[in-house]
């Protein structure tokens, strides 16, 4: 064979050519142990707390602890394959969530990986899932309502745009179906849901997946579910990516969203078992020091954003409404929505820049939901999380049996925003509404002692007994706010003292009727200032009255 000297010079030349420098620099350290969802790891000098790594196998991880000579890595997947000695390479980079619109009507892990059986989510940007919260600066005051479409709560206990408002109580007393019924009720209304289902059975998410498809609620809802059966990692995970995934909402868009936490109870416990694998040192209960900050920096997300962090694409006109945010006719024939056709084309515009829009930055509510055992509100875990939050909806097991749902105890219960986030409307007619039916608790329970009662004390009785009554209502079934107004002013006003219990709530579903058919013109004034005037009030009292004489109930 002759070799040709001029051939191996150009085929040397050639790879000559292509050779680069280039160096792998990679963090890299070994399995010491695994088990139960916990590695142990020699090396990794360089690795950050919530660092991601990756192990040989594929299988993500996240860096927790940092200790003299190992780093202790929680496993976001299936550790069974993983054993001692296999390498374990730092990304450098914190844990990041997918996010985008392509969310919207979704259900996902903690990961981003779908659960519905549906294609992977297409999207190419993400956020990490553990952000610094808002400073004072960056905020404004909760003053725009969070419509839940339940009575007792948008009259007595208020929730705001970018508020966190605890839902708490024993198990089976109604707090999911609270949580529910609110993102129900933010169909057409401009409001992007995030569900967040912790350590919940596998059945239950089912359960709430469907109510929100047979009431048209996916279509502006993500769902981030982590079931019982997932391991303890992920669970502690799952908040973070649900707040993340609206977080981007908020600041990209500039929407209001609202998220729901259920529940954070269940969160606590997943930590703690992290956190006595990762022989962290117990405190009160077993749980870590810092199971405190666990939830106040997962909370303190939420917010209202001041108006200049209005963000809108940079070919928007500085006056101009973001496409799909003015809360009407969200619901489209061929299933999609606005609110995702929007939050694309914003997405897809290339560079963004903030805008003076006409109205208020992004806001994010919080819904946290808290179980307690024996109604004991003074646990560990639901007095940390009253400290945190705004205020608290609690449901008593006493009124739940007794009929009385949604079974909110009034004299627990509590909205530190206040009528700051009511239209004068309502607080116009329920101003003084949760006092009285604190009262009525107070004197419902001296009258059973069987004393002789004055003629004022049992008129309080009666209206307190008919304003409880007319609280009543069935689940998703929602009322808007002028019918809330309508049936709470024939309350408070004494309309319904002469009727009987068993007819209030006929009574006040033809009376909404009659004055929807009769009275247009005063809904459409009441709907478009938000408040009763009082030749306002004097009309609808002669609709009332009207109204009455043709009701066929019974008359005391």
């Amino acid at each position: 064979m002759e070799i040709r000297a001029d051939e191996i010079a150009s085929v040397l030349r050639q790879e000559m050519a292509a050779f680069r420098r280039e160096l792998d620099v990679a963090t890299v350290g070994h399995v010491v142990e695994i088990g139960d969802g916990i590695a142990r790891v020699y090396g990794l000098q360089r690795a950050m707390a919530g660092e991601m790594v990756r192990f040989a196998n594929g299988v993500l991880g996240q860096v927790l602890n940092l200790e003299e000579h190992s780093t202790g890595i929680v496993v976001y997947g299936d550790y069974a394959e993983i054993k001692a000695g296999d390498v374990v390479t730092g990304t450098g980079s914190l844990l990041e969530a997918p996010v985008g619109g392509a969310l919207l009507g979704r259900v996902i892990d903690p990961l981003g990986r779908p659960l519905d059986g549906g294609d992977p989510v297409e999207t190419s940007q993400t956020r990490p899932v553990e952000a610094p919260a808002p400073g004072i600066a960056d905020r404004q005051p909760v003053t725009v309502p969070l419509y839940t479409g339940i009575k007792a709560i948008d009259s007595m206990i208020p929730i705001g745009r970018g508020q966190r408002e605890l839902i708490i109580g024993d198990r089976k007393t109604g707090k999911t179906s609270i949580a529910v019924d609110t993102i129900i009720n933010q169909v057409g209304r401009g409001v992007l849901c995030v569900y967040v289902a912790i350590g919940q059975k596998e059945s239950t998410v089912a359960g709430v997946i469907r109510t929100l498809r047979e009431h048209h609620a996916m279509e502006h809802t993500v769902v981030v579910a982590c079931s019982s059966a997932d391991p303890a990692p992920l669970q502690y995970l799952a908040p973070y990516t649900g707040c993340a995934i609206a977080e981007h909402f908020m600041y990209s868009a500039g929407r209001d969203t609202l998220v729901v936490y259920d529940d954070l109870s269940k969160h606590a416990t997943a930590y703690r078992q992290v956190s006595l694998l990762l022989r962290r040192p117990p405190g009160r209960e077993a749980y870590p020091g810092d199971v405190f900050y666990l939830h106040s920096r997962l909370l303190e997300r939420s917010c209202r954003l001041a108006d200049r962090y209005v963000i809108a694409p940079a070919d928007t006109p500085p006056d101009a409404e973001p496409e799909g945010v003015d809360g009407q006719a969200y619901e489209r024939p061929d299933g999609l929505t606005r609110a995702r056709e929007a939050l694309a084309g914003m997405e897809n515009a290339g560079a963004l820049k903030v805008h003076k829009l006409p109205r208020s930055g992004g806001s994010l509510t919080a819904l946290p939901i808290v179980e307690t055992l024996e109604g004991e509100i003074s646990a560990y875990i639901p007095t940390n999380a009253i400290s945190i939050t705004d205020g608290q909806i609690y449901l008593e097991p006493g009124l739940f049996f007794a009929g009385i749902r949604p079974a909110i105890n009034v004299g627990v219960s509590v909205s530190r925003v206040g009528a700051s986030a009511q239209i004068k409307a309502m607080k116009r007619v329920a101003s003084s509404l949760r006092l009285d039916l604190a009262a009525f608790r107070e004197l419902q329970a001296f009258a059973q002692l069987g004393t002789t009662l004055d003629a004022a004390t049992q008129r309080q009785l009666d209206r307190g007994a008919r304003m409880v009554e007319l609280l009543k209502q069935p689940l998703h079934h929602a009322y808007t706010v002028l019918d809330q107004v309508i049936g709470l002013y024939a309350g408070t006003e004494g309309h319904l003292d002469d009727l009987y219990l068993a007819d209030v709530r006929e009574f006040e579903k033809g009376l909404l009727a009659f004055v929807h058919e009769g009275y247009a013109d005063l809904c459409r004034r009441i709907n478009a200032t938000g408040e009763i005037s009082d030749a306002d009030a004097a009309l609808l009292a002669e609709a009332i009255v009207a109204f009455k004489k043709t009701f066929r109930g019974r008359k005391r």
